[in-house]
């Protein structure tokens, strides 16, 4: 049995931030109940398409059903009423504003369901001055400072390549619906939770932060660096980068070891780790002036061999065909609803050992809706056609 069985999780997403809450919850065993408009979650168009089914949904919509309800329509809110009467837990990624008009806010969702725990995901919270502005991951990297320190000084802005303004929030989210949930199974009441994608942007920028309440300095950009460990960072070999982090003064003297210059241990520019860190731009063109007699891989080997920890600059192909993904167990079939089997990433915590299963695959649109509405003892007739 996975922890959430038995939980039932009503979701009114589209995209990212909400859908990946949802399916994190699902992963772990909740029965989550998708609710799309007619024309599906918009994520559905995008590519890549296997025969016609998006695969960047599918990351994000498996172990789910999916019920298509016109919340427009009268009989679209009775059913979603029932849902929400009848469920453990709501998440909602709309504007703010926008559940409260079609009669589904956390105060109507409450006097369905007393114990409920209700989360709405936004780019700014709920309330405030900025509550009604829409945002994307980008614009809420850039509005969190999250491009302010990624990529090279001088250089153009960049935001981070993996969307962590959606996810974080995404994680934070179920991370936070999970407590509330114990909270509920210990008697307790259940609740509202307000999460922003600008929140979860500087709730994980902690170093980032601190770094400024400190010294009431702006964080610079560092590209690969890091502001207070050296060598740590990307360095260019013969062939091509990789990456080195010899975070302490050990693991220094082992580098010194491989490139066979022991004396730099005792260089008073180089003596600790902070010391290594206020000059790490002329210790990088040392380092790769050594570094430029041999490839990376031959580097890496050497670093590996006396414990320094160093990796090459992967794609993903690469990185999904590590030797540890597979031990893990985490790349997994993934059967589509036209009958396609493509692979996913599953979920990456093992609990006893053990992988969190697909148990459903990620469904068609409106897939579930006869099944749904028949558990809610309405007809499916009662859905309007348009």
């Amino acid at each position: 049995m996975q922890p959430l069985t038995g939980i039932r999780v009503i979701e009114f997403c589209q995209v990212a931030a909400g859908p990946y809450a949802g399916m994190l919850l699902a992963d772990l065993g909740a029965d989550v109940i998708k609710v799309e408009p007619r024309q599906g979650d918009s994520m559905r168009a995008w590519p890549p398409l296997t025969e016609g089914y998006s695969e960047n949904f599918a990351s994000l919509n498996r172990n789910k059903r999916s019920v298509v309800l016109d919340l427009k329509s009268e009989s679209g809110r009775e059913a979603a009423r029932k849902l929400v009467s009848g469920a453990d837990v709501v998440i909602e990624n709309n504007r703010p504003g926008v559940m409260a008009r079609l009669g589904l806010s956390y105060d109507d969702a409450k006097a369905l369901q007393p114990k409920l725990v209700y989360c709405a995901i936004s780019a700014f919270g709920q309330s405030g001055p900025r509550a009604t502005d829409g945002g994307f991951d980008v614009t809420v990297q850039a509005a969190s400072g999250i491009m302010s320190v990624t990529g090279q000084e001088g250089e153009e802005p960049v935001k981070a390549g993996v969307p962590v303004s959606d996810f974080c929030a995404g994680l934070y989210a179920a991370y936070t619906i999970a407590a509330l949930l114990r909270r509920v199974a210990d008697g307790g009441p259940g609740g509202f939770v307000d999460m922003s994608m600008l929140g979860a942007s500087l709730g994980v920028a902690a170093l980032q932060t601190s770094e400024f309440f400190g010294t009431d300095i702006n964080p610079g950009k560092l590209g690969s660096a890091h502001p207070r460990n050296a060598p740590y960072q990307a360095f260019k070999a013969r062939d091509t980068h990789f990456v080195l982090a010899a975070g302490n003064d050990k693991l220094w003297a082992s580098v010194c070891e491989v490139i066979d210059r022991p004396e730099l241990t005792d260089h008073s520019d180089y003596l600790t780790t902070t010391d290594r860190a206020r000059n790490q731009v002329q210790l990088k063109t040392l380092l790769e002036q050594i570094f430029a007699k041999e490839d990376a891989a031959v580097w890496i080997q050497r670093l590996r061999a006396r414990g320094v920890p160093c990796e090459p600059i992967n794609a993903y192909r690469e990185a999904l065909d590590d030797p540890q993904v597979a031990h893990a167990g985490w790349v997994t079939d993934l059967n589509l609803p036209s009958g396609v089997t493509t692979k996913t990433f599953g979920f990456p915590a093992l609990i006893d050992g053990q992988n969190a299963p697909i148990y459903r695959p990620p469904p068609e649109l409106g897939e579930h809706t006869e099944e749904i509405l028949a558990e809610l003892s309405m007809p499916y007739s009662a859905m309007p056609s348009t």
